[in-house]
């Protein structure tokens, strides 16, 4: 047999859901790769037998299989010759759906049943050989997180081979990369919490989100939070923001903003005083385990600080609230402040009957940025003044800003 090009993955399966896709990746079979290289074929990546298109830059790959011979994502054996077939390549994907193939002439290839598990909005396993790569337990939960809003279930047979990866201990050998980038794809996703919900119900939350997985079945005072359980809300809270169009950033900033409220004594529940002091450090140190990127892990960190004191916004001072935006670091980074609004109008609205309540502390906060903003050390009397105390005749100004903002909002 000649070689043959066919278009995989991703592109066939959305072209047949009817979603955009913006990436195509191609097998190619009968091929080697100095062949490849010849033809002005760049590769990338040294364990894999993948290329970029001299013209388009579209990756090509050479049909593979895989062996499962160790621990983690260079514990496989892979095998590229000439001779490897679609099949054979299709064989080694993790879903049905993600294992179909479309030739030069449009026919579509489909041995393991793509095409009907798409109908019937089933995620399921190829074979077997789902549970060599334990990263897949993270990407049937992400697809189950961004097919949601069509109906896509995990098929019961592809959860118990979750199951058993959460329990065999292979998740603890995922290096850190892989994991961030499956979170934060799934926190792209149109129902991020779904994506939470499927890790937990394997037992792979407890394993890779110890402190989150830990806010299942912590209660709180049901007259702010009438779904009770800390775990629902945070839930709820992340779906909230996702329909809000909150971006990546904020949506993870939700997922970790509580994580305080786990540890919380017993003794002292439904309430939760200061939890935002002591999940601070929760929230650093998960990031740092994930190596999330730093624009994540400083909204993460300074969402979970100060959502309450954002909640509270109409009852707090002018200088409470200069405090919060200078604590936000605002006034250096005022693009950061729609993502912190949006994670806190999601926490806000993210629970049971409150879907639809007002969020006026956005409205506020951006005025009172605006008045501290307009104020500039330029346009105060400063002569004789110092730097420290030029700088805090500019801090009072800005908070004599605050105050006539507030005051013309009907604040005090």
């Amino acid at each position: 047999m000649g070689r043959a090009v066919y278009l995989v993955g991703g592109a066939v399966r959305d072209g047949l859901l009817g979603l955009p896709h913006r990436e195509r990746d191609w097998v190619i079979t009968g091929c080697t790769p100095d062949e490849l290289l010849a033809e002005g074929y760049r590769q990338v990546g040294a364990s894999f037998p993948v290329f970029l298109h001299p013209e388009s830059g579209e990756e090509y790959a050479l049909a593979r299989t895989e062996r499962k011979q160790g621990h983690g994502y260079h514990g496989f054996s892979v095998d590229f010759h000439p001779g490897v077939t679609l099949e054979d390549d299709l064989a080694r994907r993790d879903l049905t759906i993600n294992a179909m193939a479309r030739g030069a002439d449009g026919r579509l290839i489909d041995p393991f049943g793509g095409a009907r598990d798409l109908e019937a909005r089933w995620l399921r396993h190829v074979s077997p050989a789902f549970r060599e790569d334990p990263l897949r337990v993270l990407r049937v939960a992400r697809f189950a997180a961004r097919l949601a809003p069509l109906g896509f279930r995990v098929h019961p047979a592809t959860r118990d081979l979750m199951r058993e990866i959460a329990d065999s201990g292979e998740l603890l050998h995922l290096v850190a990369e892989r994991l961030w980038t499956e979170i934060a794809s799934a926190m792209a996703a149109a129902e991020p919490g779904r994506f939470i919900e499927e890790l937990r119900d394997c037992g792979a939350l407890a394993v890779l989100l110890p402190e989150v997985d830990r806010l299942f079945g912590v209660p709180q005072a049901p007259e702010h939070h009438p779904e009770i359980d800390t775990g629902r809300h945070v839930v709820m809270a992340m779906n909230m923001a996702a329909r809000s169009g909150a971006s990546p950033e904020a949506v993870f900033a939700v997922l970790l903003h509580d994580l305080g409220k786990g540890l919380t004594p017993v003794a002292e529940w439904p309430a939760h005083r200061g939890h935002e002091d002591s999940g601070t450090p929760l929230v650093e140190a998960v990031c740092e385990r994930l190596r999330a990127p730093v624009r994540f892990r400083e909204l993460a960190v300074t969402v979970c600080a100060l959502h309450l004191r954002v909640h509270r916004l109409q009852e707090l001072r002018p200088g409470t609230v200069m405090r919060l935006i200078e604590n936000a670091d605002l006034l250096r980074r005022p693009d950061r402040l729609t993502d912190l609004l949006d994670a806190c109008a999601a926490d806000y609205r993210g629970r049971a009957g409150r879907e639809a309540a007002a969020f006026p502390q956005a409205d506020l906060l951006r005025a009172a940025l605006a008045a501290a903003t307009a104020v500039q050390a330029r346009d105060l009397d400063t002569a004789g003044l110092d730097g420290p105390a030029i700088g805090a005749r500019l801090r009072e100004a800005r908070i004599a800003a605050i105050a006539a903002v507030a005051r013309g909002n009907g604040g005090a």
